[in-house]
């Protein structure tokens, strides 16, 4: 499972992970058409349909508005391990017996309670007796399991692409199918959004539990995005971890992500989105057979929370062992659907890639860096604009800020040449136009812009980045890109003293 955590600006770049962020939705040409159409079911399911007959197959997609934003201590990550819980099967699919499947369910949950007890109370003994117990019953349990049925079930119809992640705003699981195979993908997923059995959970939460001790614990810049984003968003949820945090994940019971499972796993939280050889009317038509008569399950609450403007600078310096050295400015933005928001999509370009004035000036002209660049990551609520830089070894991380600073303040204080603003227009538009052509990828920006609000902007945000004037983005950088509204970070390895000569710079 590709279960997303927050990750440097400069990891979705290399990646092309910005999912429905405005960086990853580049203009389209004005010739070119695109024909969407969508439909609400009454239970509140949205579907979502791009009809593109070129190949004789369909990439299937559903989306829960479930992510670590609706998330609260105590509960966090919880989402991304439903995530990992559903391709455990339901009533139906991975199992033999599903009566006696129900019947050892309570009896695990009972052991762990009592584990659960004798841990709290200090009492190894008891600990060490009731998990052996435990081993013992799963074992009998596993005995009914049909390992892997669902992803099985796919392969042999010819499914690719079969995964599934979170992000901070929802989860998705995707397969791409041929298109004579296509209701598959909804007599399986409607299944799993009403049947599914959390089973194994306890084996599975420790599997959780060693994968952000792999992903975060274990990597210097994990521990270090993750404290600077709860530093950064302050008490925006969008300051939780993903993946959530450890003494939530060793805490989980069953019985919790049931609930949550059993609340919001319903129409009215989720979309449906094909992209490829399948026509509006069909996909309705077979979304409406399948889905139409669940329930709708309950709403989210609203995210109220909001971070205080800003009154002053944040620093953050971690140094750790083996770490890469970086440099972050992050900036707080507004959201995707504020009017200044596609004046940073022409930011980053300037700032970013082999033609921006980073590279030409810290890497190309003063040698200082292995890599730097800029990233708009635009969502609903609220965005982040990061600037980003990776020292070469020796080199003064304050020498490297101070030249980042200098650039930005050029953003402020002048406007950019008509030349450079048209170069980084044509070249979001050839990107958008690269993402059409991938139906996978243009199916999760549909799906990804939909939990943001609504699928349309990714029409409608494009042409407004084509529309961007140069005074916009001077405007827009001295209001957004202000020293006193900046988080700086840096990440330096524990030998950084004997290469830092001037100390943290402070613009």
């Amino acid at each position: 499972m590709r279960s997303t955590t927050r990750v440097p600006v400069r990891a979705f770049a290399a990646t092309g992970l910005f999912l429905a962020a405005a960086s990853a939705i580049a203009a389209p040409l004005p010739a070119i058409k695109l024909d969407i159409r969508d439909t609400v079911l009454e239970n509140g399911l949205r579907v979502i349909v791009y009809p593109d007959h070129k190949v004789p197959t369909v990439a299937c997609h559903i989306f829960y508005a479930t992510g670590s934003v609706n998330e609260h201590p105590g509960g966090t990550g919880i989402a991304h391990m439903l995530e990992h819980m559903l391709f455990k099967g339901t009533r139906k699919i991975g199992i033999t017996d599903s009566t006696s499947d129900a019947r050892y369910l309570p009896v695990i949950d009972s052991l762990e309670e009592v584990r659960r007890a004798a841990k709290d109370a200090g009492d190894t003994a008891t600990w060490r007796r009731v998990s052996l117990r435990m081993d013992s019953v799963n074992a009998l349990h596993r005995a009914y399991f049909v390992k892997d049925e669902l992803w099985q079930t796919y392969r042999e119809a010819g499914g690719t692409n079969l995964n599934a992640f979170t992000t901070d705003l929802g989860t998705a699981y995707h397969v791409t199918l041929p298109r004579n195979r296509f209701e598959l993908f909804l007599w399986l997923e409607a299944d799993r959004m009403q049947n599914a059995v959390l089973r194994d959970f306890y084996a599975e939460r420790d599997v959780v539990r060693e994968e952000r001790r792999m992903r975060v614990e274990n990597r210097p810049q994990g521990r270090y995005w993750e404290t600077m984003d709860a530093l950064f968003w302050g008490a925006h949820p969008y300051g939780i971890p993903t993946i959530g945090w450890q003494s939530d994940i060793e805490n989980y019971r069953r019985s919790q992500a049931q609930d949550h499972y059993h609340r919001y796993y319903g129409p009215r939280n989720a979309v449906l989105v094909f992209a490829g050889d399948v026509s509006p009317d069909t996909a309705f038509a077979q979304s409406a057979r399948y889905f139409g008569n669940i329930r709708k399950g309950a709403a989210f609450p609203k995210v109220v929370s909001q971070d205080p403007e800003p009154v002053g600078q944040k620093r953050f310096v971690s140094i750790r062992d083996n770490a890469r050295p970086t440099i972050d400015i992050l900036f707080p933005l507004p959201a995707i659907t504020d009017s200044v928001s596609p004046a940073f999509e022409i930011v980053e370009g300037v700032l970013s890639g082999a033609s921006g004035r980073l590279e030409k000036i810290l890497s190309d002209s003063l040698r200082l860096v292995t890599s730097v660049g800029a990233g708009h990551r635009a969502q609903i609520y609220a965005s982040q604009f990061v600037v980003t830089a990776t020292p070469v070894p020796g080199a003064d991380p304050a020498k490297i800020e101070k030249v980042l600073w200098s650039e930005i303040a050029k953003l402020r204080d002048s406007l950019l040449a008509p030349r450079e603003i048209e170069r980084v227009k044509n070249r979001l538009a050839a990107v958008q136009i690269g993402r059409m052509r991938n139906l996978e990828d243009f199916a999760v920006d549909l799906g990804m812009l939909q939990l943001m609000g609504d699928w349309r902007l990714v029409k409608t945000y494009p042409l407004a980045t084509q529309a961007v004037q140069a005074s916009q983005v001077r405007e827009a950088a001295a209001k957004w890109l202000r020293p006193e509204r900046a988080t700086v970070g840096w990440l330096l390895p524990k030998n950084h003293s004997e290469h830092t000569t001037t100390g943290v710079y402070l613009p």
